[in-house]
């Protein structure tokens, strides 16, 4: 006989835990210390400052992903741990903000395609390659798709975190079709504005350079750190005594299996894109890589193919090791890692071409944007409960838990 599970952990996250405070005051002292960078060296900020604001928005675009992966699939495995990601998702409104430098500095880090004579035939700096790409590559447009892209992000994420909560205190099990209208028509949306800011934030720094692959590539980076930083979450609130028995090995062995499965697709894509511009061998695409394979910016390249790739597919290729937390751990922190290395190993070579140059802005903007980014999460994550209660497919979920 059947019985409806029982919770027995405390659903609520400590209102007197002083981690908020500590992100917040992390968060504030980096900023702080990057804007003096801003002020002395404007050129290393702005890059610098570039690779933390995308390694963070990846994490929340693609957590709001997952949520409407969740809801349009009527999934069951991940109500317990599903609160993490639409409280990512829920601050995405806010975190628009965080761009606002990049959108003052523009015509520093893109003034590949910025600086007006570039478009003019009768300049010595006319650029044939640039000019045709003109209609895309103007400021005006440039500001506009940035505003459609996080008014797209911001409205989403709020209204699904919005409706989960509303789920939880009113206990309507109708709201759940409200969640699967709005995931549907949001997935394409969602789908090609991260793939169109990829193009604008990242691949728009070499405006020479370009891959039809590069939305899907950066899809593809961004989704395998999330499920390595979803496993560091869990981990995390475990050892602060949160949801222990809540979210149990078979929630943990899951999201095991989709790092893993994120490694094969992201080593699938990566290569694919390679391939492609290697066989072709066109000069415009090739230089590209060619730049980020000489010098020391080889070692990034090589490091991402054993430290992304090769260690967690052989680790996480064994069953049991998805069963164990310190294995787990170890490669989710890996991972983490080098996707920021990745991103960096993207961008920067437009401003060190000859080599690595880590700079100590890298790493003030690092914890800047990641104690606020981290700050917002953790104050919005105390005001409900951790999981979505009165979810419909909440018991389902639990029932994984007490009978593994």
């Amino acid at each position: 006989m059947s019985h409806k599970p029982t919770i027995t952990d405390s659903l609520q996250f400590p209102a007197d835990s002083k981690i908020p405070r500590v992100l917040l005051i992390v968060g504030a002292v980096g900023l702080l210390a990057t804007a003096i960078g801003f002020a002395t060296d404007l050129e290393q900020s702005l890059y610098s400052y570039l690779v933390s604001f995308v390694f963070f928005t990846g994490i929340g675009l693609a957590s709001v992903f997952m949520v409407m992966f969740h809801h349009i699939t009527k999934s069951k495995w991940g109500v317990v741990v599903r609160r993490i990601p639409e409280t990512f998702g829920g601050n995405l409104k806010w975190w628009s903000l965080a761009f606002l430098p990049i959108l003052g500095g523009m015509t520093v880090l893109y003034h590949h395609w910025t600086d007006p004579t570039l478009f003019d035939p009768s300049s010595a700096n006319f650029d044939y390659i640039v000019a045709k790409k003109e209609s895309y590559l103007n400021v005006p447009f440039f500001i506009i798709r940035q505003v459609i892209y996080f008014a797209i992000w911001g409205y989403v994420g709020h209204k699904l975190y919005k409706a989960s909560v509303e789920l939880e205190k009113t206990g309507d099990w109708g709201i759940t079709t409200l969640m699967r209208k709005i995931s549907a028509p949001a997935i394409p949306l969602f789908g090609l504005s991260i793939a169109f800011a990829s193009f604008d934030w990242l691949m728009s720094l070499d405006p020479h350079w370009f891959s039809t692959m590069f939305g899907v590539y950066f899809f593809a980076i961004s989704f395998q750190s999330f499920w390595a930083i979803m496993i560091l979450m869990v981990f995390f609130l475990q050892s602060r005594g949160l949801l222990k028995n809540t979210i149990g090995q078979v929630h943990i062995y899951d999201l095991g299996a989709w790092l893993f499965a994120f490694t094969v697709f992201y080593a699938y894509i990566a290569f694919s894109q390679f391939l492609l511009i290697y066989y072709a061998n066109l000069p415009e695409e090739t230089l590209w890589f060619y730049e980020r394979l000489e010098g020391s910016w080889k070692y990034i390249a090589y490091g991402l193919l054993l430290f992304r790739f090769v260690l967690p597919f052989l680790t996480l290729l064994n069953r049991e090791q998805k069963h164990r937390k310190n294995v787990l751990r170890f490669v989710a922190i890996v991972v983490v890692i080098m996707h920021y290395l990745e991103i960096y190993w993207i961008a920067m070579p437009m401003l060190s071409e000859h080599g690595i140059n880590f700079s100590w802005i890298d790493l003030t903007s690092f914890f800047g944007l990641g104690g606020i980014f981290f700050w917002m999460f953790f104050k919005k994550f105390q005001q409900n409960s951790m999981i979505p209660e009165n979810d419909p497919k909440l018991d389902a979920c639990l029932e994984k838990t007490y009978h593994q």
